[in-house]
């Protein structure tokens, strides 16, 4: 069979149809005006939706929202297409279930070089991330590091929430990566694409923080020279976290649940009502339920911000990664400066794990940064660990009744155990209602190392 007949043959539309039907990616074409003109087999097994549901009308009546999200080129009078055009969408589809979607666009031009409509692939890939995780053989999930369990289960929550607009509230200790997390959340999702402003309203003042959450007019105060745009403003569409949400003043708290409750809010010294759409994700590194118990935060407020809860482990908790932590700043270092990163030995790396680590990943980044400097040579040892990891010498832990028990045998044991009181007695050599007892005759002990218990 000649070459050209072979061309005739696959250019009739029944036969192409065929070929195309049979391939393992979903494919959908549609027009400048949004028109979808073709659709097949593996786009309606993705989507939920039959040709007859989707040929000729416009892609985002179809899909109630534009499919890819924020994302979507033609959202705009005149969309911008570039060949090649690569991204990751989570998607509800007709029938309920979150499907998590690879994407790649290619513009379609007609005889004259013109843009005529785009020609979208998509592949599937729920089931193969779904495994990995149940596995346990996912070692990072959209720039969070980490393989232990308890971080695994952190990003099966985010792939849970990423498709709905409800308010996710994370909660966990200083350094333990909320903001990633909370970035994790808008890349995945459908808001993908439009702004993701984060505002720590720890670190503004009272008198400034309206202002920066809501914006303010021109004249509102002594330094309100213009009309300025708030955050909220500024991330319609999109995302705002805000972290250290207890550091709120209450005034501030009102009017944040005002928002949360009818999407609208006015500037500082405005009279006129804005409407956003905007995902709430908010943060804190205090325990949120005892802020409210402590009349320092409105219960109301709560409970609209804490709809999805999302607790991420400290890294004591989940030493298993730290190795895994170690490897990605070391190859993170690689690749900002150009040159090759020192190993790390493993008495050095012995003595990461032995440690508490108080500060989390971010102190872990920052001994590893410090090491780096540090180091002469091309492997990082103890000395070359900042001071606090070198001089966290395991005590000897004797065997004992509790008369023989102090403070410091028990501080350590709590500290290499991630506060967990069965395993620290076991490591103490004694039983655990030997050491409950102690703690509760040293009530003193209870307050002053409540952190690790």
């Amino acid at each position: 069979m000649t070459e050209s007949k072979i061309e005739k043959i696959i250019t009739i539309k029944e036969n192409l149809e065929r070929v195309l039907d049979n391939l393992k990616d979903g494919i959908i074409a549609h027009d400048i005006k949004r028109r979808i003109f073709f659709f097949n087999h593996e786009a309606e097994r993705i989507t939920g939706f039959s040709r007859k549901d989707v040929l000729g009308r416009d892609c985002h009546e179809v899909f109630g929202v534009p499919f890819c999200g924020e994302r979507c080129c033609f959202s705009k009078d005149n969309p911008e297409i570039m060949d090649n055009y690569e991204y990751t969408i989570n998607m509800l589809n007709k029938n309920g279930v979150i499907k998590n979607i690879e994407m790649s666009f290619n513009r379609m031009d007609d005889e004259n070089g013109k843009l005529f409509g785009v020609i979208a692939f998509l592949r599937d890939v729920t089931d193969i991330l779904s495994l990995k995780i149940r596995a346990g053989k996912l070692n990072s999930f959209a720039n969070i590091i980490g393989q232990d369990t308890k971080m695994l289960q952190v990003f099966q929550q985010i792939r849970d929430v990423t498709d709905y607009n409800y308010p996710v509230h994370i909660s966990g200790e200083t350094g333990t990566g909320k903001e990633l997390v909370a970035a994790a959340i808008h890349n995945e999702g459908r808001r993908s694409g439009a702004p993701f402003i984060a505002i720590n309203c720890g670190a503004l003042p009272e008198s400034l923080i309206e202002s920066e959450l809501f914006g303010h007019v021109k004249g509102a105060f002594s330094d309100a020279i213009r009309d300025k745009k708030g955050r909220f403003e500024l991330a319609h569409r999109g995302t705002i976290f805000l972290d250290e949400i207890t550091e709120l003043s209450k005034n501030v708290q009102v009017k944040l649940l005002r928002f949360l409750q009818e999407g609208t809010f006015e500037k500082v010294g405005g009279e006129k009502t804005i409407s956003v759409n905007n995902r709430v994700i908010s943060a804190t590194n205090k325990d949120l339920k005892e802020e409210v118990k402590n009349k320092n935060f409105r219960e109301d407020l709560y409970y609209r911000l804490n709809v999805i809860p999302i607790t991420i482990p400290p890294l004591r908790e989940r030493k298993n990664d730290i190795p895994l932590l170690v490897k990605h700043f070391l190859k993170q270092a690689e690749e900002d400066y150009k040159r090759k990163p020192p190993r790390i030995s493993k008495e050095a790396l012995s003595l990461m794990m032995d440690y508490a680590w108080p500060g989390n990943v971010r102190e872990l980044q920052n001994a590893i940064q410090f090491a780096i400097v540090k180091c002469s040579g091309n492997l990082i040892t103890p000395n070359e660990l900042p001071v606090e990891l070198r001089e966290n010498k395991k005590p000897v832990l004797k065997r004992g009744p509790s008369k023989k028990l102090d403070f410091d045998t028990i501080k350590s044991a709590l500290e290499q155990t991630g506060g967990n009181k069965s395993r620290a007695a076991k490591l103490l050599g004694v039983g655990r209602a030997t050491l409950y007892r102690f703690l509760s005759e040293h009530p003193e002990m209870l307050k002053h190392y409540r952190a690790y218990l």
